[in-house]
């Protein structure tokens, strides 16, 4: 399964001034799966190490730091012998062992030829009482597969390749085809076991229960890591994610979790699952101007799911949806299709990801991005109708330079504004 992750890792691994790398993401987007691949194809050999399946070695950095003899056991406990270079150490569930996320700073200082690569849970890496190794270690985070990453699993590179080239005219020929993908991403989402799944068997149902696992996963990860003060309002919040998308206006509204619920009764829990890479956090700004983060609100926001297919699951969203026209893309009045955006914004990496409305919330663009030193409008339209009073009311006071719609028209451009198909988000930013 291919992961553009695995190019920045290749990146990472002859980077002169290299760090440890720790690679951040939620359960079960795919991190163990990627580092095992990355070492058997760029590294002569690996030393693997799941900390959640050695209890043995939970005490292996307590005594001290001493890099040699902690080399020394994992390679008696793994069989394999660790060469400087050569040599990818896979430090798995790295949460699992006490003080072993301080370690990575010693590797750093003491072992920087040692090629060292750390993934654990962020709902236990966000918990940890360790002392941080804060300027020794670099980061990746990974997502679920983006819509393009979804396409290559299917086989259908030369499709991606298409949409690259950004022959629109060549591309309008498969639009169909790539609808039919898009109503399938929509179901089974990103999550490799998910995608995997169907690739496999065609089975819609199969992909649900492996949905709903993960979901009964999450909810028991809360009650292993989250404070018990907070435990409950947490599952209030994470219960609530579909209904508040569902929503005209999608703003959070604690009210809707509890009758006169207030921002100081729900934001440390809103924080821990944004912490934990489960959910995420849009904000809104007054102004759309450089830098984005100085105009805007922390109070006032949105908040999206880590999947489109945990979403859908959330949704009850029934397999027939797949086949009954474009319908898909009108259900819960668009936050699927928001939820769709948000995640692929997410994999292009476009730095800050906001949203904006007026004074009296009587106009709202979906996303506002920061990228290559421009603020660019992003409307969405989950249909064929664009009409939008809001975006053009937004665009003809702000005069943006780049101004994107994206909907399932074909690609056109006005003097504006442009239309992305949705299918093609990841080519046009």
């Amino acid at each position: 399964m291919y992961r553009s992750a695995q190019e920045q890792l290749q990146n990472w691994k002859i980077k002169p001034d290299r760090k440890p790398l720790i690679l951040r993401g939620a359960r079960q987007v795919g991190k163990t799966w990627l580092m095992k691949e990355f070492a058997s194809t760029n590294y002569r050999n690996s030393v693997y190490v799941n900390f959640e399946d050695a209890p043995q070695l939970h005490s292996l950095f307590v005594e001290d730091f001493d890099i040699d003899r902690i080399l020394n056991v994992l390679e008696i406990y793994t069989g394999e012998v660790v060469q400087s270079g050569e040599t990818l150490l896979i430090l798995d569930e790295i949460q699992a062992a006490e003080r072993a996320l301080t370690s990575l700073k010693y590797f750093q200082e003491k072992a920087p030829g040692l090629h060292v690569v750390a993934a654990g849970s962020l709902l236990g890496v966000s918990t940890q009482k360790d002392s941080f190794p804060v300027g020794k270690v670099d980061f990746l985070d990974l997502y679920p597969l983006s819509f393009t990453e979804f396409l290559i699993a299917f086989g259908e590179q030369k499709l991606v390749d298409l949409l690259r080239s950004k022959d629109w005219k060549s591309t309008a020929l498969f639009r169909t085809k790539l609808i039919e993908y898009l109503k399938s991403y929509y179901y089974i989402g990103g999550m490799p076991e998910a995608v995997s799944s169907y690739i496999q068997y065609k089975d819609w149902a199969r992909v649900r229960e492996i949905q709903k696992n993960i979901l009964r996963a999450y909810e028991a990860d809360f009650s292993k890591h989250a404070p018990g003060n907070i435990l409950p309002r947490i599952r209030m919040v994470w219960q609530s994610i579909s209904a508040q998308l569902a929503k005209e206006n999608k703003k959070f509204l604690y009210g809707s979790l509890k009758t006169g619920g207030r921002a100081k009764d729900f934001e440390m829990a809103i924080q821990w699952l944004v912490d934990a890479g489960l959910i995420m956090k849009v904000c809104r700004v007054t102004k759309p101007e450089l830098p984005l983060a100085a105009f805007e609100e922390l109070n006032v926001f949105k908040l999206f799911l880590v999947d489109l297919g945990l979403l859908s699951a959330m949704c009850a969203l029934p397999p027939d949806s797949m086949i009954i026209g474009n319908e898909l893309f009108l259900q819960f009045k668009g936050a699927l299709t928001e939820q769709f955006v948000h995640q692929q914004l997410l994999t292009l990496d476009p730095g800050k990801i906001a949203y904006w409305t007026n004074e009296r919330s009587t106009n709202e663009v979906d996303f506002i991005v920061q990228k290559a030193g421009k603020v660019i409008p992003i409307e969405v339209k989950a249909e064929s109708n664009v009409k939008s009073k809001s975006f053009r009311f937004f665009c003809e006071k702000y005069q943006p330079k780049t101004a994107l719609r994206l909907s399932l028209k074909d690609y056109s451009e006005e003097s504006w504004m442009t239309n992305i198909p949705l299918y093609a988000i990841e080519f046009s930013i």
